[in-house]
């Protein structure tokens, strides 16, 4: 089997890449990245393309699957760049994958694609994905899953599979996360737990994650395994406000939401950090999931849980961790995040 995966060397696509040379019916991979790597990755071969202007059929010829995640969420205050990256990019694949007659395409779709929903009780995958409004990254995974919806439809004989993972996080992407979440003004020595008193008490936190290796494989058991369909992926526990003042060993206190929103769009419309309000709007919005279909159907079973995940990834922000590709280099901002700065903090990629 071979196959192809776009967006290869970011959080997932690694971990993808890794999962997928474990597996003994995958013979050959091609990791597909704007930026090439210089690092050598078992199985994997590499070829630098963007999936807004590049040729994409013949790196998709004689493919068995094509794994699709390249997305882009910064620049946060150019929404004409995200959306040409985002949906634009994906119905370049999606129509590359039908001409190049691939059997399978597994996409990467998200929490972010579904409508508000609760918090107090788990949805399944027929959720309406209709996305949270005042969220471009909704608003774009909504988008696509209306696309992919006309796909199936007008490519019957192409297996299409959905991931709709939590939050992903792991060490390694710890400076990437960092850079395209908290900005440059945030010192990596202040996270840790002891140093998170507080945790806001606001109506509706609660959200789930995923250590992004046990998101690798959730892909790899839809690339060998002959399903269909929206696959929810998340870890245990949900974590909510107990969840996480346990986690923190924090005392916490009420909060409006709209107050935390007015602070988040206060300093992001002040360049002290490049995540816009929508994300919390996005975070309080969407539903919590229920993951059963992927553990029936998938075989998928992650091994690390929620917290866990969460503490990974603060480590890998607090020590500058990264990998050897351009958006896990931890040194990718530049010297003392010199370029971060210079860029506009979320003005630019």
């Amino acid at each position: 089997m071979r196959v192809a995966v776009t967006g290869a060397s970011g959080n997932v696509g690694t971990s993808v890449l890794e999962a997928l040379a474990e597996e003994p019916a995958v013979k050959e991979i091609l990791g597909i990245a704007r930026r090439l790597p210089q690092v050598e990755m078992a199985k994997v071969e590499w070829a630098s393309a963007d999936v807004t202007e590049d040729a994409l059929v013949p790196l998709f010829a004689g493919a068995d699957a094509v794994i699709h995640l390249a997305w882009a969420i910064q620049p946060s205050r150019d929404e004409a760049v995200t959306e040409r990256i985002n949906v634009e990019g994906s119905r370049r694949v999606f129509d590359a994958v039908a001409r190049a007659g691939v059997g399978a395409l597994v996409h990467a779709s998200s929490v972010g694609a579904y409508s508000p929903g609760p918090k107090e009780r788990r949805v399944d995958e027929s959720w309406p994905v209709d996305g949270i409004p005042t969220s471009f990254y909704s608003r774009h995974k909504a988008a696509v899953e209306t696309m992919l919806d006309a796909f199936e439809r007008r490519e019957p004989e192409v297996r299409v599979v959905r991931l709709r993972p939590g939050l992903i996080f792991k060490a390694e992407a710890g400076s990437e996360i960092r850079r395209l979440f908290a900005g440059p003004l945030l010192p990596g020595l202040l996270v840790r737990r002891q140093l998170v008193p507080f945790i806001p008490r606001v109506p509706r936190l609660r959200f789930q994650a995923v250590h992004s290796r046990d998101v690798g494989e959730a892909y790899r058991q839809a690339v060998v395994r002959d399903v269909r369909g929206a696959f929810n992926i998340a870890a245990e526990p949900a974590i909510g406000v107990e969840e996480l003042r346990e986690f923190f060993g924090a005392r916490s206190f009420p909060l409006p939401a709209g107050a935390l929103r007015a602070a988040a769009d206060l300093t992001w419309r002040m360049r002290l950090q490049p995540t816009s309000p929508g994300w919390l709007d996005l975070a309080l919005g969407v539903p919590t999931m229920n993951t059963g279909r992927a553990r029936e159907q998938l075989g998928w079973e992650p091994k690390m849980g929620s917290l866990q995940a969460l503490d990974d990834l603060m480590r890998g922000m607090r020590n500058a961790e990264g990998a050897p590709t351009p958006p896990l280099e931890p040194k990718a901002g530049g010297p003392l995040r010199a370029g971060e700065f210079a860029t506009g903090v979320g003005q630019k990629q």
